[in-house]
């Protein structure tokens, strides 16, 4: 398995291991195949897994401490706090008070079975309180040792910086793909400047990029994708236009499209680590392989003019304002 760097010491798999589609919002799951799907990943040199206290919500993490018991030195383990939910699912809003961020942490670290976490982020920016108080309460789960690195989600620029003030940001998680480029404005330069690592979730575009669904309807009724813009109506068919560029390339290489776009996002650079979410053990494989995926420049500069930044229809949430900016 391929290594890459976040931040200036956190070494991990050069593709990691999304696990919140194994407990919430993307239709039916099974713990059991979910847990093979993750030995499956240690076994095969994939060790960096990411989960939150959103997905379930609690029950991700549940699994996860499961799944890596007995296992946790072969683990770069990721998890979140912020979105704050009640048991029954709903949702209380986003939560960054520095009690509440210590509170969260040793509710996980039980979850997960584990003295510590490698890297806690922030899930979300809450913008009701001072980021430096955010930032050093986590801190203070660093120097109590129940945490090992501090990382942020859908942060703006100006946070980002802000916080690094406080203590080192090793990791900035937010959305990358070929039809999420927003981070190319501003965000990858920023934290390149800082030194921070960057983590793209959503690499294949929640599953459109690899061209599995024709229409709307494909996508099952309890699936949380309906509810986001571009996978409705006419946003749906326009974007389909970005799958067929996509399946163009992947024809020519005989790979699959959800490849090429795992590969693409891995191309961005040596400090650009994707994790790709599946509870599926074929999807799993499928996505290892795409670390075998050499673009030419021919082919980076084809799906740069074939989807240019910008061309996606339809926002990434029903709802942007909780995406800092």
């Amino acid at each position: 398995m391929q290594k890459r760097t976040l931040g200036s010491n956190l070494v991990v798999s050069a593709i990691g291991l999304g696990c919140m589609g194994m407990s919430d919002f993307y239709g039916t799951t099974s713990e059991s195949e979910a847990i093979d799907v993750i030995h499956y990943a240690l076994d095969h040199g994939v060790n960096f897994l990411d989960t939150a206290d959103a997905y379930g919500p609690f029950t991700n993490e549940i699994l996860v401490g499961k799944a890596i018991k007995g296992r946790r030195n072969e683990v770069v383990l990721a998890t979140k706090f912020g979105n704050e939910r009640n048991p029954d699912g709903s949702w209380i809003g986003i939560n960054g008070k520095p009690e509440y961020v210590k509170k969260a942490c040793d509710a996980s670290l039980k979850r997960l079975g584990v003295d510590h976490i490698d890297l806690y982020y922030q899930h979300r920016v809450d913008t009701s309180v001072p980021i430096e108080d955010t930032i050093q309460a986590m801190a203070d789960l660093v120097a109590a040792g129940k945490v090992r690195y501090l990382g942020m989600s859908e942060a703006a620029p100006a946070t980002i910086r802000r916080a690094q003030k406080v203590h080192p940001i090793t990791a900035l998680q937010t959305e990358y793909s070929l039809w999420s480029r927003d981070p190319e404005e501003e965000i990858l330069n920023t934290v390149r400047e800082l030194d921070i690592g960057f983590v793209a979730y959503s690499p294949l575009g929640r599953g459109f990029l690899t061209g599995r669904w024709a229409k709307p309807e494909d996508i099952p009724k309890n699936d949380w994708r309906n509810r986001h813009p571009r996978f409705q109506g006419e946003n749906f068919y326009k974007n389909l236009e970005i799958v067929e560029a996509v399946k163009e390339l992947a024809d020519e290489k005989d790979v699959k499209p959800g490849q090429i776009a795992l590969a693409w996002v891995l191309a961005q650079g040596q400090d650009i680590v994707p994790i790709p979410g599946t509870k599926h053990l074929k999807y799993l494989k499928e996505n290892i392989a795409a670390l075998s995926i050499k673009f030419t420049k021919d082919d980076l500069k084809y799906l740069d003019k074939a989807i240019p930044r910008g061309t996606t229809a339809g926002n990434r949430y029903p709802d942007m304002s909780t995406v800092n900016r």
